[in-house]
């Protein structure tokens, strides 16, 4: 899962990093996830097995502190980690670990369950919550990637229709029409009559796309009435098609994460920028691979960077396309060897459960979900 890297350079482009300053720095930024406080040689001789003499290991630490690596908050505490550090960590050092078997079968459990496709969204970011201790965010499919279960168009006005769009996951998307002339309720009828024909099992863009190629082999009345209700669709998903919807589980968890008040208060507003969830979701989409992206760093004021750290994968039901994405948020300071495996595994979860609803037909290859490594990359790339 780990992907070989070239040999770690200095955070400002100093000299690679020998194996003792890589050994010392991986000690270092895993102490520091486990308790959340600065490290000192006392630690790191005690409970990792350096093989180095205490003063050896303050020498490493002087050392990856000039290279950026680490910073000292007092003069009397030991260190932690920066960014950079946790980049690196990430990037080369890191050890995923297995997922423990109880948590697999809690995942097992969860997808072994008749749940309507919005439920099981919503389940499976309340659980991967559960699971990490962290909030879980999960990017819906966009409303054209999923199949329709019924579409009709309400006259309102002469000139205006209503059109209603019942999505499979139960969810409605309404749009008012605007006509430049008045449609009759018998037309309006056979379109009807033809969009159930052709609804069944797909979905938005993809109803357009049948009703486009049907228009193109047809020039009678059938042809006209195929061109009256492509026009309709076309309209009424000018709206719904390009938005996106982010659920969030477990906002509270970010109180057991920090002992700084106005922290844990950056990050619950930072969790509420839903645009910003979004944009960051989405940039996994383009992968089949777990993406961890790191949030600033405590005090940076760089505008628009976000404080969140984020390990997110997509999902879907194969064919090589991500219809969404699902991970945990939460400060820099995660449990990433673990994080990694359980998110790789909601997502596949979550892939194999849209592709059992397809028909044999219909389904792909791997896609997302499939397990292919790790993309790491920072908040600002």
């Amino acid at each position: 899962m780990v992907q070989a890297r070239s040999a770690p350079t200095g955070a400002l482009g100093g000299s690679p990093l020998s194996e003792r300053a890589r050994a010392v720095l991986y000690a270092v930024v895993t102490e520091f996830i486990q308790t959340g406080e600065p490290v000192g040689s006392r630690t790191l001789s005690t409970h990792y097995g350096l093989d180095l003499s205490a003063a050896s290991i303050r020498n490493v630490l002087k050392d990856l502190e000039e290279e950026g690596y680490l910073l000292m908050p007092h003069t009397s505490a030991g260190r932690v980690p920066t960014r950079p550090a946790f980049q690196l960590f990430i990037d080369a050092l890191m050890q995923v670990r297995k997922l423990p078997l109880e948590q697999v079968a809690q995942i097992q459990d969860l997808f072994s369950r008749e749940l309507a496709p919005s439920q099981l969204l919503q389940e499976s970011g309340r659980l991967l919550s559960e699971l990490s201790g962290l909030p879980a965010v999960v990017l819906r499919a966009r409303s054209e990637t999923r199949s329709v279960a019924k579409l009709r168009f309400i006259a309102t006005r002469p000139a205006e229709l209503l059109s209603v769009i019942v999505l499979d996951d139960g969810s409605v998307e309404n749009r008012f029409i605007q006509l430049d002339e008045p449609i009759d309720s018998g037309q309006l009828e056979r379109v009807h009559n033809l969009l159930d024909e052709v609804t069944a099992g797909r979905t938005l863009s993809e109803v357009r796309r049948y009703l486009e190629q049907l228009r193109a082999r047809q020039q009678d009345e059938l042809g006209g009435l195929v061109g009256l209700g492509d026009f309709l669709l076309g309209s009424a998903i000018q709206r719904v098609t390009g938005q996106r919807e982010v659920i969030v589980e477990g906002r509270t968890t970010l109180l057991a994460h920090g002992h700084d008040p106005e922290r844990v208060k950056n990050l619950l507003l930072a969790l509420e920028d839903r645009n910003q969830l979004v944009d960051l979701l989405d940039r996994t989409l383009s992968s089949t691979r777990v993406q961890v992206f790191l949030g600033q760093d405590p005090g940076a004021v760089e505008s628009g960077d976000s404080p969140l750290s984020l390990v997110a994968a997509p999902y879907g039901p194969g064919g090589g396309e991500a219809v969404g994405a699902l991970g945990t948020v939460g400060p820099t300071r995660m449990d990433y060897p673990g994080l990694v495996p359980l998110v790789e595994t909601m997502a596949q979860a979550l892939s194999r459960s849209l592709r059992q609803t397809l028909p044999p037909e219909e389904e792909g290859g791997p896609g997302p979900g499939a397990p292919a490594g790790i993309d790491r990359r920072g908040g600002g790339d």
